[in-house]
């Protein structure tokens, strides 16, 4: 089956082949690095990042992009109130977001570029929107006028003539038209500044991620991605000054995600209704918080509560005790087994597994279909450990291949495909041992009761269950799991 995605651009789902063979340009609209990023934000970062993964899991050579917006209003805002630069500002969320990233296991994009770093880019272009026409400059400032670009309002679906009306927009009136937008902002008293054509300025919102594109990515990307708060203005405003600098399409697919609800209401900062990614993840791991995000189609919205975490984490630990089941069964796989005869059964739910995790993957990312195929392979391949007659080893090792496959992808199986992570929803080591440490506990422990120390092998007993693993004594040696 050929990959899918739904174009918002069109409206309809197309067939996606890369403009380069084997290589993707996909860009992501990153964070304004003013505060700590919210679980409602976590949603295009998880489910951008999956995507990455899977194309990656293909063969294909992705160059991923994700901006920093370093200076806006809020930013200079935000700094002012806390007594630093704009900059120190910026340097610190920039940090705690790879802190928070990292702890959900997002992965590292190709390049984070940073608005100010790319000044140069950025008044380039505007530059060249003013030479076409597209641009003009009052008082130091520079705006985008709209009436020169045709094709606006067609990724919203939005009436040029109703939003002339300003009803949408801020009322300016430097502007010629209430729907031209700010590319160059002359510098007030106080502010950070560049150097440009027009006077000392920065630059606006959405010109910062044209710019950036075109530098890192070429005139024209495959995707481009975002939360659907961002359809309208900004990846509209995009589209426009892009094409009218270019006279190119400048994204071939534009995808973006549902909202993350709260109470049936939009999660965000100005409703005051968020949760930071780290109150979410002091109680639960990353693996709940991502099987939460992937367990609904990307563009459908999803409600937020302590219920539906709840249910993930249940369905979180039905994966990871399976997988810990298979797993377990191969580390002790005997080194004399005799060959027994082969299961068809396995192999074949094996086969289905595969087919519907790929067909589910590559029809528009549908990554709900895609835990349904890791949950039936886990439940067969259960049911073939506890039947009678011998195990057929060799399919269950292919069946860890397709599970570890499946875990570098999405990150739900509590780490053991992909980047090792604590499960505790706690960095505190403390709290969350890892394999690792209770590897080297239980080994301590087998060692006490050779000794006929059953005091000391009960307090190593009771010590990992205060910090979340329960221990099994099996014939085959001593099995864990985490609570």
């Amino acid at each position: 089956m050929k990959l899918q995605l739904h174009n918002d651009l069109t409206g309809c789902k197309e067939p996606f082949e890369p403009i380069v063979p084997g290589e993707i340009s996909f860009y992501v609209c990153g964070p304004t690095v003013y505060d700590f990023f919210h679980i409602g934000n976590a949603r295009p970062f998880i489910v951008f990042d999956v995507l990455r993964r899977y194309f990656e899991s293909r063969g294909l050579l992705v160059r991923y992009v994700q901006n920093f917006t370093d200076i806006d209003d809020k930013m200079i805002q935000r700094a002012n109130h806390s007594g630093v630069t704009v900059s120190q500002l910026a340097d610190r969320f920039i940090s705690e977001y790879y802190h928070d990233a990292d702890s959900l296991m997002i992965k590292r994009a190709t390049l984070n570029p940073r608005a100010t770093y790319e000044i140069p880019a950025i008044v380039a272009m505007i530059e060249k929107l003013v030479k076409k026409g597209h641009a003009y400059e009052t008082g130091g400032n520079v705006y985008f006028e709209v009436s020169t670009f045709e094709r606006y309002g067609r990724l919203s679906r939005q009436n040029l003539e109703d939003l002339n009306s300003g009803a949408r927009v801020e009322i300016d009136e430097r502007k010629r038209r209430p729907l031209d937008f700010a590319l160059w902002k002359a510098q007030k008293p106080g502010e950070p500044a560049w150097d440009s054509p027009w006077g000392m300025g920065r630059p606006g919102w959405h010109i910062e991620c044209s710019a950036m594109a075109e530098r890192h990515l070429g005139d024209t990307i495959d995707i481009h991605g975002g939360g659907s708060d961002l359809v309208f203005p900004h990846h509209e405003n995009e589209i426009a000054q892009s094409e009218a600098a270019h006279d190119k399409e400048f994204a071939r697919f534009w995808i973006h995600n549902g909202y993350v609800m709260a109470d049936r209401e939009k999660m965000s900062k100005s409703l005051d209704n968020f949760f930071t990614v780290r109150d979410v993840r002091a109680k639960y791991s990353a693996s709940v918080i991502r099987f939460f995000m992937l367990s609904a189609h990307y563009r459908s919205p999803i409600n937020f509560s302590v219920e539906t975490l709840d249910q993930a984490a249940h369905a979180c630990e039905r994966l990871r005790n399976g997988w810990a089941e298979i797993s377990f069964a191969l580390e002790t796989r005997p080194c004399d087994v005799v060959p027994c005869e082969k299961n068809d059964e396995l192999r074949k739910a094996i086969d289905d597994a595969t087919t519907l995790f790929h067909e589910c993957m590559e029809d528009d990312f549908n990554t709900a279909g895609a835990i349904g195929a890791v949950f039936d392979l886990i439940r067969a391949t259960n049911i073939s450990l506890a039947r009678q007659g011998g195990i057929d080893f060799d399919a269950i090792e292919e069946a860890s291949c397709f599970l570890r496959m499946a875990d570098k992808v999405m990150g739900i199986l509590g780490g053991q495909g992909g980047t090792k992570i604590s499960e505790s929803g706690s960095s505190d080591d403390e709290a969350a041992p890892g394999n690792a440490e209770i590897e080297s506990l239980i080994a301590a422990r087998d060692e006490a009761r050779k000794g006929k120390n059953f005091a000391r092998s009960d307090e190593i007993r009771d010590a990992l269950g205060e910090r979340g693993v329960i221990l099994e004594d099996t014939p085959q040696g001593t099995r864990w799991k985490r609570a």
